[in-house]
């Protein structure tokens, strides 16, 4: 017998190659070049990538896991992460890393710490000296007409003056090697007044120049009736005892409304904003830092992403507030509100309202009115001072509500995986193994009180009469600065800064 025939070996098939490492890559490449077209925002792209580069590594991980049972369906080896997807995966992790501890870093609170002393050091750090200039424009305003300024690195004051004159107070910062330069870049900067129709137009004309660093600070002095529309960029606003509306887009910087009868809009990109004793409404808009608004008697609206603290303070008609976790309306406060990442702190405040948000602890005292509230992953504590109808949901989270004395009001609250507790004789508690409830009417022809608790707490207390008064009223500012008579003359020469 002749020795077996051996079958041929099966034809080799080549392992494919991973998808992973490249799809990531593709992902980061598509982001990047949105970010170079304009079409992000460089810093909101560094902010997405801190807040979610792990989703990159889950993305990796579940290509590869596809990769892995279809190498088993055909038989054939899995391929492993290889040296490159290994540099490329501790990059990740190393670059995210960083980001994600560069976002929470407080910038704008080092900046204040991190003292330079004085334009010598800037020099040494950056060559060049520093000049001082200033100038001097007048313009007559006609009734009616409104103001728009723009500037793109300076701070700008806006006061009221007599007459139908606007005055303005030029101080430019120039940065150069030589004290020629400097004048030539002067020249080249001066600030701009254009008129067209009732519109006049102050452009401070910052990038007359190109690229060289110039800072202008601008002191302005209107009627008090005239409309302000303010672009600013790199610097703050400052506006007194103004009566016409106000429109302020300012980028990282400070905007201060100070004793302002008419309304107010402010947009905001990365800055903070500051408002008291204003008649009108006032809106807030943007991407904001800290927010401080007290003595408004108009009304308040709130919308946007506010990344450190907000601080409102008797505020007369109706505060709305919208962000991406929390929003939130209701008809007057006459106390304090405090609202950071993790709380919300209120006392003395009118509804109708209504509250949505989650991952935060609520503390709202002496709570008059309806109330419609929605919570999770956090605590909920009310103190009802006249209280309408009050419905509470809360997931994840205690909650504890307080009923003054000699108030008629008909309660009913259920909660699953916590036990109700009950300081009134007259709400029946039923504590259970998978759920408790309770229900129970406190005198007659009472507003009604929902709680619904999940994996959580339910406590009612008797409160006390006394209620958390209203903060009393801060004192006005003082009057707003009048412009000078005459002004002085502009200075034709430089003065190059000693210090």
């Amino acid at each position: 017998m002749g020795s077996p025939v051996m079958p041929p070996p099966p034809p080799y098939v080549p392992r494919p190659r991973s998808i992973a490492g490249p799809v990531v890559l593709i992902i980061l490449g598509i982001l990047f070049l949105l970010g170079t077209m304009g079409i992000l925002d460089i810093h909101h792209l560094g902010s997405l990538f801190a807040r979610f580069w792990p989703a990159l590594l889950i993305l990796w991980g579940v290509l590869k896991l596809i990769e892995y049972e279809q190498a088993k369906r055909y038989g054939q080896p899995a391929r492993g992460i290889g040296v490159g997807g290994v540099f490329l995966m501790l990059f990740l992790i190393v670059a995210g890393l960083i980001a994600t501890q560069v976002e929470k870093v407080n910038w704008k609170g080092l900046g204040e710490h991190i003292q330079i002393g004085d334009d010598e050091d800037w020099d040494n750090i950056f060559g060049g000296s520093s000049f001082d200039y200033s100038d001097d424009l007048a313009q007559e305003i006609p009734a009616g007409a409104s103001l728009h300024v723009n500037d793109d690195h300076g701070t700008i004051t806006v006061n009221v003056s007599d007459g139908k004159t606007m005055k303005v107070s030029v101080r430019k910062k120039i940065r150069a090697e030589k004290e020629q330069d400097a004048n030539n870049y002067n020249l080249k900067t001066k600030p701009q007044i254009t008129v067209v129709d009732k519109i006049i137009t102050l452009e401070a004309n910052t990038h007359g120049a190109g690229d060289k660093g110039v800072s202008t600070d601008m002191d302005i002095y209107v009627p008090r009736n005239t409309d302000l529309v303010i672009v600013s960029r790199h610097g703050d606003v400052t506006i007194n005892g103004m009566s016409g509306t106000v429109d302020v887009n300012n980028q990282h910087g400070e905007v201060n409304l100070n004793d302002h009868t008419g309304n107010a809009t402010l947009s905001l990109d990365q800055s903070s904003a500051r408002a008291q004793h204003v008649k009108g409404d006032v809106t807030i808009q943007g991407k904001a830092n800290e927010v401080a608004v007290e003595d408004v008697d108009g009304a308040l609206h709130l919308n946007g992403e506010f990344q450190e603290s907000v601080r409102l303070v008797r505020i007369s008609k109706t505060v709305s507030f919208k962000s991406s976790r929390t929003d939130m309306e209701f008809a007057r406060l006459d106390g304090r509100l405090d609202l950071d990442s993790g709380d919300l702190r209120a006392d003395s405040l009118s509804g109708p309202m209504h509250l949505t948000t989650h991952s935060k602890d609520i503390a709202l005292e002496g709570l008059s009115g309806d109330l419609r509230l929605e919570d999770q992953n956090g605590s909920v504590e009310v103190g009802l001072h006249k209280p309408g109808n009050i419905q509470i949901d809360n997931r994840k989270g205690d909650v504890q509500i307080s009923i003054p004395p000699n108030t008629p009001l008909k309660v009913e609250a259920r909660t699953r995986d916590g036990e109700i507790e009950s300081d009134f004789d007259e709400i029946k508690v039923d504590n259970r193994d998978r759920g408790s409830s309770a229900s129970g009417s406190i005198g007659a022809n009472g507003s009604r009180v929902a709680i619904n608790c999940d994996k959580g707490s339910v406590t009612i207390r008797k409160g006390t009469v006394a209620v958390v008064a209203p903060m009393p009223p801060v004192p006005p500012a003082p009057p707003s600065v009048k412009a000078p008579k005459a002004l002085p003359a502009p200075k034709a020469a430089p003065v190059e800064s000693e210090n």
